[in-house]
């Protein structure tokens, strides 16, 4: 094993674990690791690291914990932390890798109590937009002074601007995908020439001599813009664990509003229920700004809510953002939600709507709503467009989620 290899590899367990574990290192290997030192962008990483996740002694708070940092003491401290965690998150960003930033950002949040330096203008300014960002500011919605607010909305703006690029596209393409061929037209139109249907209607005349279908007639679908074709209602429940789900729900249902053919209704509801439809279809930062995360959940009456935007039921899609942990009359959901299913509303509930994996759940509720028709499931946001083509063109919404999630079936 070569000198190099060997400062390389104590190197990055020495990052790992920090400057604790260095004399059980030299140990390890042979008395080398006396000689091997940390490079200087290292040594940084290292004094970053140890802000977050070694045990300073001091406390949790957030002048506290951040008082020390960039300076590789181990104390607690007293005065202006500010300019501190601002260095701290400069040197974070500029020697981690992107994914790594917003993890070590939120640590920082989350194990040091330091959401409340978010309040300052300047440095909100040097932390990393992300989801889990804007959850902790929508967390803090009302305890932003004046002096934050705009920084604060500008960092809102930017993740749903990037949100909407990564979506925009294949929502509006589905979208219009399956209310176009829905329809056909007598007007001829190169672009909208229904392929498919036109070569299963001229097979029979098929040239064998030139090997080729020479169409007696030809396809077209339908290109008009009709309006308000389809109803779309999204209820998000706004409870502390759906922060992921709310951000990327406010996202999408600006999307859909901002499509004449749909009819687009945006709820968000605790123990309350909250119509942000107009807020959505203007801005969907005011929207987030409109959502306060955390309290009860009745799911039961937010649907209840929704049912007076159902005038025909079959041209209606019903999209439920929940965890189910109702809070309400559980027996009076489940009995809603089959009702609406049965007069022909397509309905689908999203467990989370977010990249993170499997959420907390009622498990209960969510297979009683598939026995009913409604598959419950888990959606990454790059699987929602293929789940709303589906649903507007009439398939088979449990067999098309257990597509979309790689054959595991929802519930």
């Amino acid at each position: 094993m070569s000198a190099e290899f060997d400062q390389e590899l104590w190197s990055r367990w020495r990052l790992v674990l920090g400057k604790a574990a260095e004399e059980q290192l030299a140990q390890s290997g042979g008395g080398a690791a006396a000689v091997l030192t940390l490079t200087d962008d290292e040594r940084i990483m290292d004094e970053a690291l140890a802000a977050i996740y070694d045990d300073t002694g001091g406390a949790e708070s957030g002048n506290a914990g951040a008082a020390g940092l960039g300076s590789g003491g181990r104390s607690a401290g007293s005065g202006k932390s500010a300019p501190r965690l601002a260095k701290w998150l400069g040197d974070v960003r500029s020697l981690f890798p992107e994914d790594v930033v917003s993890i070590i950002q939120n640590d920082a949040m989350e194990r040091r109590g330091w959401k409340q330096l978010l309040f300052e203008p300047e440095l909100l300014a040097t932390v990393k937009p992300d989801i889990g960002l804007v959850g902790t500011l929508m967390s803090l919605k009302g305890k932003i002074p004046e002096k934050t607010k705009e920084t604060a909305r500008l960092l809102v703006q930017a993740v749903v601007d990037d949100l909407k690029k990564r979506l925009d596209t294949d929502i509006r393409r589905a979208v219009t995908g399956a209310l176009n061929r829905r329809q056909h037209s007598p007007l001829p139109s190169l672009s909208g020439i229904d392929w498919k249907r036109t070569i299963q209607r001229n097979l029979k005349h098929y040239s064998a001599e030139r090997r080729q279908i020479i169409p007696e007639k030809f396809y077209y679908f339908d290109r008009a813009r009709r309006s308000k074709e389809w109803t779309i209602i999204v209820d998000i429940d706004q409870s502390g664990s759906m922060a992921d789900s709310v951000i990327w729900a406010s996202v999408v249902g600006s999307i859909f509003a901002s499509m004449p053919a749909l009819d687009t209704r945006v709820v968000a509801f605790d123990t309350q229920v909250v119509d942000l439809t107009e807020q959505c279809a203007n801005d969907p930062v005011d929207m987030l700004f409109g959502i306060q995360l955390g309290g009860g959940t009745d799911i039961h009456k937010s649907v209840q809510y929704c049912e007076q935007f159902i005038t025909e039921p079959k041209k209606t899609l019903f999209i439920l953002i929940s965890d189910l942990l109702e809070g309400g009359s559980q027996a009076g959901l489940i009995r809603r939600m089959r009702e609406m299913r049965e007069a022909g509303v397509r309905t689908i509930c999203l467990l989370a709507l977010s990249d993170q994996g499997q959420p907390y759940y009622d498990e209960g509720v969510a297979k009683q709503f598939a026995r009913d028709g409604t598959p419950s499931f888990a959606c990454t946001p790059a699987m929602l467009p293929a789940l709303v083509e589906g649903a507007l063109k009439g398939h088979d919404l449990p067999a098309l989620a257990e597509k979309l999630t790689g054959g595991m079936k929802p519930l």
